[in-house]
């Protein structure tokens, strides 16, 4: 199957933890579970010729979940670098870092290991993987409110240099908006992410826990979408 349709897509990978737990595990293996889903959709998307992904792999609030498994999560991500950057830069895989990679409470071998990855795959064009780790869409939203404020101390801006130039100041203005949102594990709710870039999107909810996603439930997922009749507001 290869369909230009959808060139990005979005994903809230929800459901590590449910799928853990019902199988009389730790929290933690759904996230090791999770790692799988996410090179099976690498790969999916690739082929299918889709040129952005976002997901959405630590959001601002997650801070609030226990000392474990945050600890577990930050381990979790810097593994991953480091067992896997070099396949999927092999693979044409871009990687940029969506959230606020300057907070303390990151360990600074995370940090490092983000700015390399994102040095490492700079070049590559096969597709475009933005990895929202530490993300909140408040945070980014006044942040660019900031950014305009100060420049505005300078330099009067009419309401519509605003509204032309208001996406400049978020963190990567040249990625498109998301074409369609995806979130797994049957919860019906945005959570804090792409507030602003999902005004047009289509958004799908699925039952399926993310540890349990494939090509099958993607092609599905690519299906669905297809059938959608995008109209804008024109109708």
């Amino acid at each position: 199957m290869n369909n230009n349709d959808l060139d990005h897509l979005a994903i809230i990978m929800d459901g590590n933890g449910r799928w853990a737990l019902d199988k009389g595990l730790d929290r933690t293996a759904g996230h090791a579970a999770g790692e799988h889903s996410l090179s099976k959709t690498i790969d999916w998307a690739i082929k299918n010729n889709i040129k952005w992904l976002t997901v959405y792999a630590f959001s601002t609030e997650n801070w609030l979940r226990s000392d474990e498994e945050v600890e577990y999560l930050m381990f979790f991500n810097r593994d991953i670098l480091i067992r896997r950057r070099d396949e999927f830069n092999q693979k044409g895989v871009r990687f940029r870092f969506l959230g606020d990679l300057t907070d303390e409470k990151i360990p600074d071998e995370n940090k490092e290991l983000m700015r390399e990855t994102e040095n490492l795959t700079q070049k590559n064009t096969e597709l475009n993987l933005n990895f929202a780790f530490n993300y909140g869409s408040h945070d980014e939203i006044h942040n660019a409110v900031l950014n305009l404020h100060n420049l505005n101390l300078n330099k009067k801006l009419t309401l519509k240099d605003i509204k032309d130039s208001f996406i400049n100041y978020f963190q990567y203005p040249e990625v498109p908006f998301p074409d369609l949102l995806l979130r797994t594990a049957g919860e019906s709710r945005i959570s804090n992410f792409l507030l602003y870039q999902l005004s047009y999107t289509e958004l799908l909810f699925i039952e399926d826990l993310w540890p349990d996603i494939n090509a099958d439930i993607l092609d599905d997922v690519l299906l669905e979408f297809n059938s959608r009749n995008r109209t804008y507001g024109k109708n």
